[in-house]
């Protein structure tokens, strides 16, 4: 499975609407994926701060190592 392969079932696997072998092929990706493991991640914090109406700030490194970790990992998807 790609990242682009990843990103097109992410709201599924993220709603719980994938079967049993997308799910465990969703998940051998992801145990090889850092970039994929990361874009899920944010993307469920993202829906739990915007849930929550929680204004949440990284501090900047972490923003910035965060930015130039999916663009390179982006680039080689």
């Amino acid at each position: 499975m790609t990242c682009s392969e990843f990103l097109a079932q992410l709201d599924d696997l993220m709603d719980n609407n994938v079967t049993v072998t997308m799910r465990a092929d969703l998940e051998a990706h992801l145990k090889g994926c850092e970039h994929c493991v990361i874009t899920l991640n944010t993307t469920r914090k993202t829906i739990e701060i915007y849930r929550k109406h929680e204004i949440y700030e990284l501090p900047n490194d972490l923003r910035d190592r965060l930015q130039k970790a999916i663009l390179s990992k982006c680039r080689n998807c």
